[in-house]
């Protein structure tokens, strides 16, 4: 499975354990974070002794037996991409469909896949700033994936709110630990669509029949607590320290403090590229490559779209060290978020499948 990327888009955390817990193997190779998105690698980070570049042998191993393992790219893996990446920086041509395309299935060809998964992000929070552009990537990575003999769906899917309740590093990690511990008080747009993503994955695997099965299946590994434990030997066997299970990875900041709402009424409309691009001001995501990012910052509680907000209540926790990153993220937020006296009509959470044979 890939992901064009979000804020708060942390399925790849909750979805490979489901997967493997349903009988799946899930070879995973992700990325950080960079620009108003954030980056999978970046949150498994944030847990102690967690190594994302294991050897090539023990990576298999792992995958073998625990079912799942999530890596770093590295300089041998498709080594032409990051050449093309670096030239497309500077040529204005990082947003050619063809050259995402290329850039996309050459790491996922290299890995040997049986079958992926797009999550093709589409709204104010994604990589895709409309609908049209979203459908003309899904269907061109489709279509060039199966043609490499590699089965592709690709589900377009809203990011024009923060996916989950928190955005951040170890924050994100927290909420994937308690979805998978309680699903049932987890954030439903969240449970959804990685359980819809694994139902795609079990069934183009072979693991299923349909599509529908997938989705049962995946719900009973999510309810059951069997992909809590995978998750958790996965990181184990990653290095991390310590039961990630039993106690809280995120330890509080310095400052806890809620942001404020200024008016009354309904959220109504969120830039959730602004809240990406905020977090990213105050150290927790990167504007270059090289930057180096503090796991700890985090929000958590983050409003969703619809929800009714009286001022003075939170639109969010920010949990960060100093007053003034405090101070850069309530203006953001507020700026942010729209509020008006309309309830707004909710956004589909996925609004098509794609595959080589278009929509």
């Amino acid at each position: 499975k890939h992901s064009t990327g979000g804020v708060g888009d942390k399925i790849s955390l909750i979805l490979a354990p489901v997967v493997a817990a349903c009988g799946g193997y899930v070879p995973m190779i992700s990325g950080r974070g960079l620009g108003h998105t954030g980056g999978t690698l970046d949150k498994l980070e944030s847990l102690n002794g967690f190594d994302p570049y294991p050897q090539e042998a023990d990576f298999k191993r792992i995958v073998k037996q625990v079912g799942c393992a999530i890596i770093g790219q590295t300089d041998d893996l498709a080594p032409a991409d990051r050449r093309f990446y670096a030239t497309r920086d500077v040529t204005a041509t990082v947003e050619s469909i063809d050259l995402i395309t290329a850039s996309i299935l050459s790491k996922k060809l290299a890995a040997g896949l049986d079958g992926l998964v797009m999550d093709v992000k589409t709204g104010s929070g994604a990589f895709a700033k409309d609908d049209a552009m979203a459908n003309e990537l899904a269907l061109s990575i489709a279509q060039v994936a199966s043609g490499a003999g590699v089965p592709t769906h690709c589900l377009i899917t809203d990011m024009n709110q923060v996916l989950g309740h928190s955005v951040g590093n170890t924050v994100e990690v927290q909420e994937c630990i308690d979805c998978m511990l309680n699903p049932t008080e987890a954030d439903s747009r969240l449970v959804d669509l990685t359980l819809q993503l694994a139902a795609h994955m079990l069934h183009i695997g072979g693991l299923v029949d349909s599509y529908e099965q997938g989705y049962t299946k995946a719900e009973q590994a999510l309810n059951s607590g069997a992909a809590a434990d995978v998750f958790a030997k996965m990181c184990q066997a990653q290095g991390t320290k310590g039961d990630i299970l039993t106690k809280s990875v995120f330890a509080d900041m310095p400052i806890n403090a809620p942001i404020m709402a200024k008016q009354s009424g309904y959220i109504t409309e969120i830039d959730t590229r602004a809240i990406g691009m905020a977090m990213v001001s105050v150290g927790a995501g990167r504007r270059l490559t090289t930057d180096q990012i503090d796991h700890g910052l985090g929000l958590t509680k983050v409003v969703g779209l619809g929800t009714y907000i009286k001022a003075g209540e939170p639109l969010a926790m920010a949990h960060m060290r100093e007053q003034a990153q405090i101070d850069i993220l309530t203006e953001a937020l507020q700026a942010a978020m729209v509020v008006s006296e309309e309830q707004p009509a909710a956004l589909p959470l996925v609004y098509k499948t794609v595959t080589s044979h278009g929509a």
